[in-house]
């Protein structure tokens, strides 16, 4: 079985939920968007996913797409992925772990609980991923576009 590439919809129904119209007019409700790389492309790579758990569209790039569904798109996968950015680290209460960070992030300040080293993982591009002790992700999409503090505070876990 081929997976349907453009041209295809992706609509609402009456219940909100997303819909699925391939080019032959089949319709496949209750569809979820999923990112293969969600940190590192989040832009390439989305795959449609039926209610059983199968693949239904593949897409290349969102940015194909007409910028309805683009925007529709983008709307499911934000209210389905929670990643927040630290945009600050205010402190830390120690410079061994487990150690607890006061930080703020794009929804606003919170403290997590860093429990090793092993829990910041670098990926390209200067991102950081910061998995806490609650097993919640924490990105940071720029090491070097955080304030002079933050990067000092960040340097002594990064060494």
């Amino acid at each position: 079985m081929s997976l349907p590439t453009l041209p295809f919809i992706v609509e609402r129904n009456a219940y909100g939920k997303l819909v699925l119209v391939t080019g032959d007019g089949e319709r496949h409700n209750g569809v979820t968007p999923v990112r293969a790389f969600p940190i590192a492309a989040p832009d390439e790579g989305v795959a449609l996913v039926g209610t059983d758990g199968h693949e239904l569209a593949w897409i290349d790039r969102l940015e194909d797409l007409p910028a309805q569904q683009q925007a529709l798109l983008r709307e499911a996968l934000q209210t389905r992925e929670f990643v927040p950015q630290i945009v600050r680290l205010r402190s830390v209460s120690s410079f061994s772990t487990p150690s607890t960070w006061d930080v703020d992030t794009d929804r606003g300040p919170t403290q997590l609980v860093l429990k090793g080293e092993e829990d910041i993982r670098r990926l390209p591009h200067g991102k950081l991923l910061i998995a806490d002790a609650q097993g919640v992700h924490f990105l940071v999409p720029d090491l070097h576009a955080l304030d002079r503090t933050s990067r000092r505070l960040l340097d002594r876990f990064l060494a």
